[in-house]
């Protein structure tokens, strides 16, 4: 079209590609929009990043599914650089909309004040990469330190590794040097904890560690918060998707000839997760 333009006299110049992408594999969609991470390293621009893993619709609302983003920007002026996102359903809005941003040179705090379209079945009040850019806003603006888990796996000697979930979220599966101390618990052992050894902070996507993190902070302990929490580390340091033990998800799983609510002693089973 460019070249048409110029034939007819007609002012217009080729903005460039972006690399906006989308696969579908192996039941998944894969999704991307902007540089890569390699890509601003081999172009030696500086960027920070965070993980999250949303789902693509209120929990409450059957069928939700979790993504999974990785979003890139300039550590100075907050500028969409980039993002990848994988999933089952809505990972394609989620890029398309990234793509405008990009395009039109926003920022993370654009995203965070994204007007979206919102019923049960289609989002949530805080969509999926309005929450991405909150959590990179909320870096950006000091709330607390950010790190990642190859930043700690990197790091000699190693930081101080506190697992903020609950016990038994802990004993069922958990980095192999995390210490467990429960969220409510932590400001009554924050004087466990060390003064002069950065702590790495986790949960299992990155909400509730935000929270123990500014909590130590303010205690005068060298808290980070590890973005994309345990599910981050199953797909980055792993290799494997997080999955919840086999009792568990019988537990959300019908019982042939019962309602799914019904319970073997007739009750209300509540449902468990470890994914908040």
């Amino acid at each position: 079209r460019v070249a048409a333009d110029h034939c007819f006299g007609v002012p217009s110049a080729y903005r460039g590609a972006q690399g906006t992408a989308v696969c579908g594999l192996f039941g998944l969609t894969v999704a991307c929009t902007g540089a890569s991470e390699k890509t601003l390293q081999r172009s030696g621009i500086p960027y920070r990043k965070v993980y999250t893993h949303p789902f693509d619709h209120v929990t409450y609302y059957p069928g939700s599914a979790r993504m999974h983003l990785k979003l890139l920007f300039s550590p100075d002026t907050g500028r969409v650089l980039g993002l990848q996102a994988t999933g089952t359903a809505g990972v394609e809005k989620r890029v398309d909309v990234a793509s405008a941003v990009l395009q039109a040179g926003g920022t993370v705090f654009d995203l965070e004040e994204l007007e979206l379209c919102y019923a049960p079945q289609y989002g949530a009040p805080k969509d999926a990469l309005q929450l991405a850019g909150m959590v990179a806003s909320n870096a950006l603006r000091g709330m607390c330190a950010v790190a990642t888990w190859d930043e700690y796996l990197s790091a000699s000697p190693r930081p101080l590794l506190v697992d903020v979930r609950t016990p038994a979220e802990h004993a069922r599966d958990r980095p192999p040097e995390a210490v467990n101390i429960p969220l409510d618990q932590l400001r009554k052992r924050a004087g466990e904890l060390p003064r002069d050894r950065p702590v790495f902070v986790h949960c299992m996507v990155g909400q509730r560690s935000h929270n123990g993190a500014c909590i130590l902070t303010r205690l005068g302990v060298d808290a980070h918060n590890l973005t994309g929490g345990y599910h981050s580390y199953c797909l980055q340091v792993e290799g494997r998707w997080f999955s919840k033990p086999k009792s568990e998800r019988l537990l959300q799983e019908p019982i042939p000839g019962k309602p799914h609510s019904a319970s073997e002693s007739g009750k209300p089973s509540e449902p468990v997760s470890c994914c908040k």
